[in-house]
């Protein structure tokens, strides 16, 4: 007996009573509101965040304003190509056209969410069921539609089915706001994807052109967006320092940055770039689980995405422990510091790509043959155009162009001699000015590896 009330009591605690007629639009409207109403973009950074940006005397940005320069920025791009419009699927290119976000990492390698801006029309978000409410926020997107995705985790064999689904729907988009123009920009997108759309008549260009360019210039609103990353970032890389003692892993000093990251409201980190001791030379080592000894070089990159989704693209090199730097570890510090002290200095309106890095520092005799692979790279929501090489590596097939005030690049360095035991990776966020440069990041460079 007891055995059969258990069995039967399964759900009667509460009664499920079916909708009343016209509940189900009412209920889902509420529950829209209320999601809304609790979203992340909404409730903000907290107090830990806002009290630093405070402290660093940086003020909010106008998030509606910046909202509306990035739409006018791509929109502007579009007709100067002649496009109807924009099909984005790259997260951060669509973080940049609605500053909406939805498992950006994982929709990164799924492409499922994606985002067509008409260059004169709406912006139509299409995105996961019952997913409105993220980007209610936002103000410039005008409809969300649910996502058709045909990649190979929902459509199986059956793609081709689901790919002609998929393509009629943003067919019908073009026909509706392309007034005739039937090419469209889009940044990535899978062989069937571009075949049917081909088979409906609709051109593809190249939407990476678009985004890049849209994403060159920023505003005030998106450059305090920057500082306020920065900040944040900073804040971490201080709290993570604190923990560099000998005994530490690699892995459990580089989850310190994970840690302060998302504390204060930022995204991810991009990569695993830190590395100690022998593992600094050559560059681009994996964060392991390496114990940090006493006297190690610590050398990383930030590589975070933070606070508004800007990128905070950072690296310091660290001297672990108590013991004083050997000659060889201060000689490459300053050889390193030297160098971003030298190429920033060059960095103002109106200089060529080719002239700037023709110009710049490179790594002297046995340090030439480990540098980095770039000297310079702008920076946004993401690493971004341009991306400038040695003068020794320029070639035929590497674009020129002007600094431009409103850019953002960041400026590297890496020396380490060929064969050596220990390496320096320093870089520093460079804003261009109307009359030259401005450096975003602050963090201190190690005075014991400068000398002082």
């Amino acid at each position: 007996m007891q055995q059969e009330q258990a069995k039967g009591s399964f759900g009667r605690h509460r009664k499920i009573l079916p909708f009343e007629p016209g509940s189900v639009e009412a209920l889902r409207e509420a529950s829209r509101e209320k999601a809304a109403s609790l979203n992340q973009h909404v409730l903000g950074y907290g107090a830990q965040a806002e009290s630093e940006w405070a402290a660093a005397g940086i003020a909010a940005p106008d998030l509606p304003a910046m909202r509306e320069y990035r739409l006018e920025r791509i929109r502007a791009e579009l007709r100067r190509r002649d496009y109807a419009g924009a099909l984005l699927y790259d997260p951060v290119n669509i973080r940049y056209a609605t500053d909406s976000t939805n498992m950006q990492l994982w929709v990164a390698h799924n492409p499922t969410r994606h985002c067509f801006v008409a260059t004169e029309g709406p912006v139509v978000l299409f995105d996961y069921f019952s997913c409105e409410h993220l980007s209610d926020h936002s103000g410039v997107v005008d409809e969300v539609r649910p996502a058709v995705s045909w990649m190979y985790l929902y459509s199986g064999e059956l793609t081709e089915h689901k790919v002609r689904r998929w393509a009629a729907g943003i067919a019908d988009l073009v026909a509706e706001h392309g007034g005739g123009n039937r090419r469209i920009a889009v940044d990535h997108l899978n062989p069937e994807g571009v075949e049917e759309l081909a088979r409906l008549g609709i051109g593809i260009g190249n939407g990476e052109a678009v985004m890049e360019n849209a994403r060159l210039i920023k505003s005030p609103d998106e450059i305090l967006a920057m500082r306020r990353a920065i900040v944040a970032c900073e804040a971490a890389m201080s709290e993570m320092e604190a923990a560099l003692k000998p005994g530490v892993s690699e892995n459990e000093l580089w989850a310190e940055l994970h840690r302060g990251n998302i504390a204060r409201g930022g995204e991810w980190i991009e990569t695993r770039l830190l590395s100690s001791g022998p593992r600094t030379n050559p560059w681009f080592q994996e964060c392991s689980s390496r114990i940090i000894e006493n006297g190690d070089l610590v050398a990383f990159d930030t590589d975070l995405i933070g606070p508004y989704g800007f990128c905070a693209d950072l690296s310091r090199t660290w001297l672990c422990g108590d013991k004083k730097p050997t000659n060889e570890q201060r000689d490459l510090f300053r050889v390193a510091a030297d160098q971003i002290s030298h190429n920033t200095d060059l960095m103002r309106p109106g200089i060529s790509f080719r002239d700037l890095v023709e110009r710049s520092a490179a790594p002297p005799g046995d340090c030439f043959p480990t540098r980095y692979g770039v000297l310079y790279h702008g920076v946004g929501l993401a690493d971004e155009y341009p991306t400038l090489p040695h003068a020794s590596d320029w070639t035929s097939d590497t674009p020129d162009g002007v600094l431009e005030p409103g850019m953002v690049l960041c400026v590297e360095s890496y020396i380490g001699r060929l064969g050596g035991r220990e390496g320096v990776k320093i870089e520093e966020q460079i804003l261009i000015t109307e009359s030259g440069n401005e450096q975003l990041s602050t963090y201190p460079l190690d005075e014991r590896l400068l000398g002082g």
